[in-house]
């Protein structure tokens, strides 16, 4: 027969968030736990995680609408001036031939923070709802969403790259939009959310969820 297995809040246990020490909370309410080794609080759980999680995820959320509507590059030259959206830059790629770029850009401005998002908002309900059975699978989620979420960034590395080309070439000048602004900010507040957000959370059993709330 096997032993059963228990968590570390389960037995009291908690890891310092600062030098990894494992220590043993304290029983008992008000009374709080310091890391014998740095003196860092301990927490059971990020304090607060899935309430500052929400708000950086609603945050871009909002950001997101201006990040897609408005130019991210703005070009001007003898011919004209021109400004281009991520999927106006996108087509504009695919109809000239680069569509290796276009796709790449398409996949990383478009897709990646799309699902990043989604995928943040269902870890959160599946943690307030006390989901169950699929741990492991949520767990490999988390740690996809904070692999990928740097390379949401190509975008603008794109157009700073194309700027400094153009600028030292002298052809024509290229100026980021307001888009990237806005886009920039919501790669930031998306990988912030993800930072934020504690994984732990979707292992604990409901008692265990409300009792962390309570000491975090």
């Amino acid at each position: 027969m096997t032993a059963a297995m228990h968590s570390a809040a389960e037995l009291g246990l908690v890891a310092c968030h600062a030098c990894g020490q494992v220590s043993r909370l304290p029983e008992g309410e008000g009374h709080e736990a310091i890391c014998p080794r740095c003196e860092a609080t301990l927490h059971g759980r990020k304090p607060n995680s899935i309430a500052r999680t929400w708000a950086l995820l609603i945050a871009a959320c909002v950001l997101y609408v201006p990040a897609n509507l408005l130019p991210i590059m703005e070009t001007g030259s003898l011919f004209g001036a021109q400004q281009d959206t991520i999927m106006s830059g996108v087509v504009f790629l695919a109809t000239s031939g680069s569509w290796h770029l276009a796709a790449l850009v398409f996949v990383a401005s478009i897709v990646v923070p799309s699902a990043k998002l989604l995928a943040m908002a269902f870890l959160l309900v599946s943690v307030q709802r006390s989901m169950r059975g699929s741990e492991r699978a949520r767990t490999r989620m988390y740690r996809v969403l904070e692999f990928f979420g740097r390379w949401s960034m190509l975008d603008i590395y794109v157009v700073t790259l194309l700027a400094a080309l153009v600028q030292i070439e002298s052809i024509a000048t290229i100026r980021p939009g307001p888009g990237a602004l806005y886009f920039g900010a919501v790669v930031v507040l998306t990988m912030l959310a993800a930072m934020s957000f504690d994984p732990r959370l979707m292992w604990d059993k409901p008692k265990e969820q409300t009792g962390n709330e309570r000491h975090s």
